[in-house]
């Protein structure tokens, strides 16, 4: 199946950077706050952070490296805020199912209250699969639009110079 002229497999192999990112700071968020160290140290490993530095990223690369335009800057973003949110909602779940809560479940990052709940991870795998692409598509295409103003990309230099 293709999408906007790609395989999810390409998109895929395009994100992998920052999905490893992404998993890979998760992780160790959770494992911080698992392990014992207070939630205002463990959040500078913020999930949101590394997402919103690959929205940037991937707002600029999927110009300047030829991988298409805003078409395939949406299924990108998609699998980027997909991926973070899905593992969230699995942190959530984790402290559920063990009764232990963690920095995801902490009242200062789920709203105020016991954020160990299902409508908690309901929530994040409800916004995180429509909302979060959406905003993260809309902040890259104009990222996206200044990029294509300010740089341009070795296809459309070779077909100046030909000219």
């Amino acid at each position: 199946m293709k999408i906007f002229g790609k395989s999810m497999a390409e998109y895929v192999a395009f994100s992998k950077l920052f999905l490893v990112l992404i998993v890979g700071v998760g992780v160790v968020r959770l494992a911080l706050s698992l392990g014992g160290v207070p939630n205002s140290t463990g959040k500078w490993a913020s999930v949101t952070v590394a997402l919103l530095i690959g929205v940037l990223y991937y707002s600029i690369r999927v110009h300047t490296s030829g991988f298409g335009s805003y078409k395939q800057l949406l299924p990108t973003l998609w699998i980027l805020c997909t991926t973070s949110q899905v593992f969230i909602a699995a942190a959530i779940a984790l402290a559920i199912l063990t009764g232990k809560g963690n920095i995801f479940t902490a009242p200062e990052y789920s709203g105020g209250g016991d954020g160990k709940n299902w409508i908690h991870v309901g929530a994040h795998l409800l916004l995180g699969a429509i909302i979060a692409p959406l905003v993260s598509w809309l902040l890259g295409s104009l990222i996206l639009f200044v990029t294509k103003k300010v740089v341009r990309t070795k296809k459309n230099s070779n077909a100046v110079a030909q000219a």
